[in-house]
């Protein structure tokens, strides 16, 4: 099966992720974040895998996340299973996903 990989900017992620699932990317299989604390600045990258089954191809996007920010729009809108890999990102890694329906803690506490 054949992978692309593409590296955006956080400014770029809703748009790119739109024409994403026009182009028939009818899965999000996993999103989730690298923290490069020590190997890399910005530290985080969010990395997200899409799965069309009727191309046979997958496509994964990294996104660069601004240290100062720590924000990027949330894709639950077009990928409503995307709620609860968001919501472990912004539970482990402190990222917020703008617009998202119940952006709350699910693995540490408060």
């Amino acid at each position: 099966m054949n992978t692309e990989v593409i590296t955006i900017s956080s400014e770029d992620y809703k748009e790119t992720i739109t024409n994403i699932k026009k182009d028939g990317f009818q899965m999000m299989v996993d999103l989730t974040a690298v923290d490069w604390f020590r190997k890399r600045e910005p530290r985080f990258e969010l990395v997200v895998q899409f799965l069309s089954v009727s191309k046979n191809l997958r496509k994964t996007v990294k996104v660069i996340i601004n240290d100062e920010n720590l924000s990027i729009p949330t894709i639950t809108d077009l990928y409503p299973g995307a709620n609860f890999y968001e919501r472990e990102v912004f539970d482990m890694f402190g990222i917020e996903f703008e617009n998202h329906p119940d952006m709350t803690r699910i693995l540490m506490p408060d």
